[in-house]
């Protein structure tokens, strides 16, 4: 891997670099999907409630993702608006398990979205509707409609069912993350 990135330097051809912030409740599986995307050689083992951010990067889609994985801790949300200015993306995470929260996860995101620094900005929305191994857990269509995302009109967005632990769905929805940022990007 490390010949490979030496090749894309030494020619020029990088992938172009975008910040995305990681959003949603504490325990939601923000850090385990962030650990799952970064190489093999860099996957942590354990992962530890966060506080403040995380900031790491992976690559995919042909982009390096210079993530910034947020607090979830309610005393840690308002630390979310100070990347609104910059972000190229929003990943808004789900625990599809947890139906007490999800009216305040839904809180979160719209308050997020009013916010001055995002409302105007068109930058793409992913939303993950994590835990959807478990045998309880939400569909992903169950949660779009909890979140009322039909409301969303202003942006592109999308809601895929994933697992952090094992992966599963994650890839698709950075590989749609991916080409909405470009399309993003092209149009400013």
């Amino acid at each position: 891997m490390g010949f490979v990135k030496m090749l894309q330097n030494l020619f020029g051809n990088t992938p172009k670099q975008v910040e995305v912030l990681i959003l949603g409740l504490d325990n939601s599986g923000k850090t385990t999907i962030v650990n799952r995307l970064k190489s093999s050689e860099n996957l942590d083992s354990g992962t530890v409630p966060t506080v403040g951010q995380n900031v790491d990067k992976f690559v995919a889609a042909d982009l390096t993702f210079n993530t910034f994985d947020m607090s979830g801790q309610s005393k840690y949300r308002n630390l979310w608006e100070t990347h609104y200015r910059t972000v190229h993306g929003i990943i808004f995470v789900v625990d599809s398990t947890d139906k007490m929260r999800l009216a305040l996860a839904r809180d979160e995101l719209w308050m997020m979205l009013d916010h001055r620094d995002v409302a105007y900005k068109k930058v793409p929305l992913l939303i993950l509707a994590n835990k959807n191994d478990s045998k309880d857990a939400l569909s992903a269509t169950d949660v779009h409609l909890s979140l009322g995302l039909d409301m969303i009109r202003n942006r592109n967005w999308h809601i895929a069912s994933t697992c952090a632990l094992s992966g599963l769905g994650l890839i698709e929805a950075i590989e749609w993350l991916g080409v909405n940022i470009k399309q993003y990007i092209e149009t400013q």
